[in-house]
């Protein structure tokens, strides 16, 4: 499988910023870590691999991207407000840094993302935010509202960073962007998280957008090797 890492100073957040390249055709996905994981996560702990026979025939490419989750929703440290800014700086990096490359680089303009975890957050604000131009979201053992990381703080930026939040709201011209997203939720029956993914699935259904949603029976689901085997029917 061709691999190659990068990285750029990323004006939006001031800093470098680093990333893996899986692949040299096919459909370009966006895979990210969990919670305050690095880029090489997903290859790690076996999602990339789990992926290698697509991304050898050509299907898929995948770009594993950094995360500055220890500098935003998990930086106790600072006042809520600043993460939640330091996170809409990330954001800008994701949309008008990383995917313009991205396109470019694949020429292709639709964009798959996929992420597990706090990644499945990510990936959901993402395709949340920016239907159309992420055409794919696979969410595993997700969680969808940042209130918890925001000691009872809210404002706007938070507010358009909470896909639970902001997509019950939206108008039906937003509601049939949505529609553009080939969305799938999915985590074990046992999961801790397992509420916050039905409510997930279930907000999509009631905006009439269609979603997949996979809740596996008797087992926890909240792990890499439930995420890797499911990825390979699901991605």
């Amino acid at each position: 499988m061709k691999r190659e890492y990068h990285s750029w100073f990323s004006s939006s957040l001031g800093r470098t910023m680093e990333f893996l390249w899986f692949g040299d055709r096919g459909y370009p996905i966006v895979l990210f870590p969990t919670s305050m994981g690095r880029f090489y996560q997903c290859e790690d702990f076996g999602m990339v691999g789990a992926l290698a026979e697509r991304v050898d025939a050509g299907h898929i490419q995948l770009v594993c991207v950094d995360s500055v989750d220890e500098e935003s929703w998990y930086n106790k440290g600072a006042p809520p407000a600043y993460r939640a800014r330091r996170h809409d700086d990330y954001d800008r990096y994701l949309r008008w840094e990383m995917i313009p490359f991205v396109q470019d680089r694949a020429q292709r303009w639709e964009l798959g993302v996929c992420g597990a975890s706090f990644g499945a957050y990510h990936a959901a604000n993402l395709a949340g935010r920016y239907p159309g131009t992420v055409t794919k979201a696979v969410l595993f053992s997700g969680l969808y509202h940042i209130g918890r990381y925001l000691d009872g703080y809210w404002d706007d930026t938070c507010y358009y960073h909470c896909p639970a939040a902001y997509i019950p709201n939206m108008d039906a011209e937003w509601t049939n962007r949505l529609r553009q997203v080939e969305w799938v939720v999915a985590t074990g029956e046992h999961d801790s998280l397992i509420e916050e993914n039905r409510q997930f699935a279930e907000i999509l259904w009631a905006k009439g957008v269609s979603a997949r949603a996979e809740f596996w029976p008797g087992v926890f689901g909240h792990d890499w090797p439930f995420w890797n085997d499911a990825v390979r029917r699901l991605l």
